[in-house]
């Protein structure tokens, strides 16, 4: 069973270590494993990557 946490800033305590928990990131909650010495916060990002895109020809002008 994977607990919902809501708040991104708290610090991980021990009963949390190596379990998978639901974060949620502003828009949808993410599944992470969890490992000691972190806050939740690092583990579920709001930010998407995107790739570095180079010109793909001229395009219309």
């Amino acid at each position: 069973m994977s607990r919902k946490i809501w708040s991104r800033r708290y610090s991980i305590s021990p009963e949390f270590v190596d379990c998978s928990v639901l974060i949620y990131n502003g828009k949808t909650p993410v599944r992470c494993k969890i490992t000691k010495g972190h806050k939740f916060g690092e583990f579920a990002f709001t930010r998407r990557r995107r790739p570095y895109r180079t010109n793909r020809g001229k395009g219309k002008k």
